[in-house]
């Protein structure tokens, strides 16, 4: 569709499409002919733009249903849109329920029309470069997402965690978050065209929603997952002034003294052990309900444990030990 379009601004035409087909996309129909059957491609639609009439599309658009079509949708639906075209899109985009596309011919601007929305589909080369610079701003947050998780890690293994990092770690996740969703909104209108960008985007914001669940499972009180829901919803409800102090964060989520000692449940540690099954993560949890405890059990400790086994006890020991090792040389004040 994307390479579809480019090919009617660059023919110097105007378009108005209409992506799907419904009764109420046929009583807002008149004229035009039907193509029996007639395969959706860029170069075919490029060419029926051509002629003065409307384009229609099936559901899946794969196929052209109808073409010259003249589009008569109700008069009396409010719109702010002054031309021809665009007012007779918004028009049908509300009434049929289904997305329209109008093709400004004399500005070459591609408008998507839907659901009483209205988004403006900028050139490719101008969509790639806003997103590939963004791109570059959600990897230095990604960094600094992981920084705060690595920082977190050590001080929960020193015992020296309080609530003010998982904070932090929380407020970098969700901005990662956020920044994602951006430019995934902003990647979707390059159509196949941002193969790559999809790859990169994917590969920036992998982890970061169970970075964020796992991390409340530690401290939220009491540890329920209709509270853990809560308090998602309540983070990502938080507007920009509110997202940026954390202390409003933190009683978003139910956390009102940032610099009390904080004790983890162990969750989130524990999440990063290979093939660990929820259920025995759960387990761990219960079995020790001490952190401290849990880090510094031994294997036979750990084989009490419903699910541990021998060779999944000395995994677990090893990545303890792994952890401790790092903690006995960190120095938080060059973190």
């Amino acid at each position: 569709m994307r390479q579809a379009l480019e090919r009617v601004i660059q023919g110097n035409k105007g378009a108005l499409i209409v992506l799907g087909w419904s009764p109420e996309v046929e009583e807002a129909s008149s004229g035009g002919f039907k193509l029996d059957g007639a395969l959706f491609t860029p170069a075919r639609l490029a060419e029926l733009a051509k002629m003065d009439g409307g384009i229609i599309l099936d559901d899946d658009l794969t196929r052209i249903l109808y073409a010259n079509v003249h589009f008569v949708p109700d008069g009396t639906i409010p719109t702010d849109e002054t031309g021809a075209r665009h007012r007779t899109a918004d028009r049908m985009a509300i009434q049929t329920k289904k997305p329209v596309v109008a093709v400004s011919e004399g500005r070459k601007v591609v408008t998507l029309y839907y659901d009483g929305q209205k988004v403006q589909l900028d050139r490719p080369t101008e969509v790639a470069a806003r997103v590939n610079q963004e791109l570059q701003t959600l990897d230095r947050l990604r960094r600094r997402l992981d920084d705060a998780e690595n920082r977190l890690t050590m001080l929960e293994v020193t015992g020296l965690a309080t609530y003010r990092p998982v904070i932090t770690l929380l407020q970098r996740a969700e901005l990662v978050r956020r920044v994602g969703v951006s430019i995934e909104q902003e990647a979707v209108s390059l159509g196949d065209e941002g193969g790559l960008m999809w790859v990169q985007l994917a590969d920036m914001v992998r982890g970061v929603e169970h970075i964020r669940e796992v991390t409340l499972m530690d401290y939220i009180k009491p540890k329920r997952e209709s509270a853990v829901e809560k308090a998602i919803h309540a983070l990502e409800a938080l507007n920009g002034s509110d997202f940026d102090d954390p202390s409003k964060v933190g009683r978003a989520v139910g956390i009102d003294e940032l610099d009390d000692t904080a004790t983890p449940r162990g969750y989130r540690l524990l999440s990063k052990v290979g093939r660990l099954p929820d259920s025995v993560r759960e387990e761990l949890v219960n079995h020790f309900r001490n952190f401290q405890d849990l880090l510094h059990a031994s294997v036979d400790q750990l084989e009490e444990v419903e699910g541990i086994g021998s060779a999944r006890a000395h995994q677990l020991r090893s990545f303890f030990d792994r952890l401790l090792a790092a903690a006995e040389s960190w120095d938080p004040d060059l973190d």
